[in-house]
């Protein structure tokens, strides 16, 4: 019988003033799952995303992907949730800019 020990994260806060109640980095705004995506999907490295966001210290990234890590689950159905809502705005709300070029081309 294996025992699950919690992990404590003291660079992830959650409260639901900020960013919807998302676990967000604590004292900031930025969101865990941004983290994530630019690790995850951008492949960007965690020193990347330190030069992208100066303000962060690498232990701060790096307790954000454990969060995001041990939450996978939840963040990936919330992306995939977030995703489809895009494509239905995409398709009920379609580009006025992309209408336009495409009568400027004809």
């Amino acid at each position: 019988m294996s025992i699950v020990k919690k992990i404590k994260h003291p660079y992830v806060s959650i409260d639901p003033k900020i960013a919807g109640g998302q676990p967000v980095i604590r004292n900031t705004r930025i969101k865990v799952l941004d983290i994530a995506i630019r690790y995850e999907l951008m492949g960007m490295s965690a020193d990347s995303i330190i030069d992208e966001y100066p303000h962060l210290r690498l232990e701060q990234v790096h307790d954000a992907l454990s969060y995001y890590y041990e939450h996978k689950d939840m963040f990936d159905r919330k992306f995939r949730q977030d995703q489809s809502f895009l494509t239905q705005l995409k398709k009920q709300y379609p580009s006025k800019l992309k209408a336009k070029l495409n009568e400027d081309l004809c």
